[in-house]
């Protein structure tokens, strides 16, 4: 199968990002303090959720605010398989349907993990591609209401704001690198295919894409279920590295925030994503810093408590404001350097 220029750019730029990732996985890995480590290791998990965003977001631009709860089916259906029975027999003593009878080894765990989720994703997806604009927002804040609310209150299969523990640390630095370098890859490769060209063409101009004889539906509901499993991958990422997850973190935080690293870097490419992702979890541990009232050139700064929230809503305010399209606009990587 002979390349089009486009996907020729696309793999080169992918090249590239993945050169950046690879090479700040092997500064942390060096000079990292462990705490260091596992804020490296946080960054490249959310990376991969903005990634996921960026698939269906970046390429229908309509808004999706269920990613969090896509995250979390992933890490919970994985968690529930690799936990070792005498662990699940503490933690879930209740667990309906053998649940906590029975562990699997990580690699299947994680493929039934993925399975589950590109069901519900497909499942969701028929009824929300068929919705444009504020529905389809709405609609995606529903799913994540609910979702959140099954985690919450089926305490027996999921422990809802208490800890689920006892799962196995099977995930290190290296192994999120390499897995954010296969998911920039795909998602790049994405763009650039004639999948992707013709969903940005339809999400410009859907009435003159439907005359062309484009199926929206079709492309965007595959974009919704690619963009589900990447998000079951970070989650399942996330739980094969704490050894302990709960409900809270898949929910309005985690969708803001994730949301906001996409807005700054740019939603429409997938070198704004990498951008944004890294910038704003570098930029909020500082934030967070200065929040602990910190001694800064012998001055002793008051407690500021609340900070990193305003300061994630003014990025928000501030990017939609001023430059709606982030920081790379419709750039890639590639173009940027070969501009210059």
């Amino acid at each position: 199968m002979t390349l089009t220029q486009s996907q020729k750019r696309g793999f080169f730029g992918a090249c590239m990002l993945a050169a950046i990732l690879i090479a700040i996985g092997v500064v942390t890995t060096f000079f990292a303090s462990n705490y260091q480590l596992r804020l490296v290791y946080s960054a490249f998990v959310n990376l991969i959720v903005v990634l996921g965003l960026q698939v269906f977001m970046g390429n229908s631009r309509l808004t999706n605010l269920s990613h969090s709860a896509f995250m979390g089916i992933g890490a919970y259906a994985a968690a529930i398989c690799v936990t070792p029975v005498a662990m699940k027999q503490i933690a879930l003593p209740d667990a309906p349907w053998g649940l906590n009878a029975f562990a699997l080894d990580p690699v299947t765990s994680a493929i039934i993990a993925l399975i589950v989720t590109g069901i519900v994703s497909l499942a969701v997806g028929v009824f929300i591609v068929r919705m444009t604009g504020t529905g389809a927002t709405i609609a995606s804040l529903a799913v994540l209401v609910i979702v959140h609310s099954i985690f919450l209150y089926r305490t027996d299969i999921f422990k809802g704001n208490q800890a689920f523990f006892g799962i196995p640390q099977v995930f290190s630095l290296t192994s999120i690198v390499i897995l954010a370098v296969v998911v920039v890859f795909i998602v790049r490769g994405f763009r650039e295919s004639p999948w992707g060209v013709m969903l940005r063409a339809s999400a410009d101009d859907e009435t003159g894409a439907a005359a062309m004889g484009v199926n929206v539906r079709r492309l965007r509901l595959i974009a919704w279920v690619l963009s589900g499993l990447i998000l079951a991958t970070a989650g399942i990422a996330y739980a094969y590295f704490l050894g302990t997850i709960s409900a809270r973190p898949f929910y309005f935080n985690h969708v803001f925030l994730t949301l906001a690293m996409l807005i700054f870097g740019g939603m429409r490419t997938v070198t704004g994503a990498v951008l944004g992702t890294f910038a704003i979890s570098f930029g909020l541990e500082i934030v967070r810093w200065l929040e602990t009232g910190p001694k800064v050139i012998g001055i002793n700064l008051p407690e500021l408590l609340g900070l990193s929230g305003i300061m994630l809503g003014l990025v928000i305010v501030l990017t939609m404001a001023l430059r709606p399209v982030g920081v790379m606009g419709d750039r890639e990587i590639e173009e940027v350097f070969s501009k210059r």
